[in-house]
């Protein structure tokens, strides 16, 4: 087995939509973060509710792999704030896809190099 064997994950995009519905909890139409790797990214001065990143997180994984063209992953793209009476809702995109390797994201003692977050501080 290779220690140079890679695989590739997207970038997404998480955006507050309300599109006309009401908000309950602290929802803003246009905030936004990233998700690069395994990083969560804001922009200066966005914030997110909490409970809204609970309902978000365990989504975020999937959809950074690729999946199947009729997979409702693929194709539905709007988490609903969990309170529900809310009106918010985020809508995760896919943006461009990051190459990883799996020496440089594993835990595993034998095939582990230096973490692929090394290599970029150190660029």
């Amino acid at each position: 087995m290779s220690h140079q064997e890679d695989f590739w994950l997207y970038d997404l995009e998480v955006e507050t939509v309300l599109e006309g519905r009401t908000p309950v909890c602290r929802h803003i139409e246009g905030e936004k973060f990233r998700v690069e790797g395994e990083n969560l990214v804001f922009l200066e001065h966005q914030k997110i509710s909490m409970y809204a990143l609970a309902a978000i997180l365990p989504l975020l994984p999937a959809k950074q792999r690729e999946t199947a063209p009729h997979d409702w992953m693929t194709t539905d793209a709007e988490i609903a704030c969990p309170d529900p009476h809310c009106g918010g809702r985020f809508r995760i995109k896919r943006l461009s896809k990051r190459r990883f390797f799996h020496a440089e994201t594993t835990g595993l003692p034998e095939v582990r190099t230096e973490p692929y977050w090394a290599k970029d501080e150190n660029s």
